[in-house]
């Protein structure tokens, strides 16, 4: 009986942890500016190091035994996020300009986020997003979300009709399916 009550306690745990990480990455990225292509270098120790720099947007992570930190930086400031994963965080680097961030938890969340260069960011489940090619598919609501010189990155999907969240009629359009 100690031990049901002991692993439901773990469990509220991790949910909780889980929830500020997932609050933590839909605060919004600092200010970028679009800048050159990215490039990519991997550290190498015993505890494993990636960065990825996308124009003047700049990610981060490093691992160690029990956790991994990640750090998303921009001239305006950094932002750093530490959680407990399964896979990930996986960096990307979308026309130069926009971060992709890819992670799953150790809960089996797994998260993507876009970081665009005007400081703006959207946080999906990535069971939300979809990938064609070299393309990821969105749902049609996030392209409101994202500023007009950005939205052509992206192809955008209709899958995700909310009575919270509805699909305009005349957005339709857009949709690849």
């Amino acid at each position: 009986m100690r031990l049901v009550a002991l692993l439901e306690v773990l469990q509220i745990a991790r949910a909780v942890a889980l929830l500020l990480l997932m609050i933590g990455l839909a605060a919004p990225a600092q200010g970028q500016s679009v800048g050159a292509p990215a490039t990519k270098t991997q550290a190498s120790s015993a505890k494993g190091s990636d960065a990825l720099t996308c124009g003047s947007l700049k990610a981060e992570s490093s691992r160690t035994s029990s956790a991994t930190q990640w750090t998303i930086s921009g001239p305006a400031g950094k932002t750093t996020e530490t959680g407990v994963l399964k896979s990930g965080p996986r960096f990307e680097c979308i026309d130069g300009a926009i971060l992709i961030v890819e992670f799953t938890s150790s809960a089996g969340h797994s998260v993507f986020g876009a970081y665009f260069p005007d400081g703006a960011n959207i946080d999906y489940g990535r069971q939300q997003v979809d990938r064609r090619g070299t393309r990821f598919v969105l749902p049609i609501q996030a392209k409101v979300r994202i500023a007009p010189p950005y939205r052509a990155a992206f192809d955008y999907h209709c899958r995700l009709d909310m009575p919270a969240d509805p699909i305009q009629p005349a957005t339709r359009a857009d949709c690849v399916f």
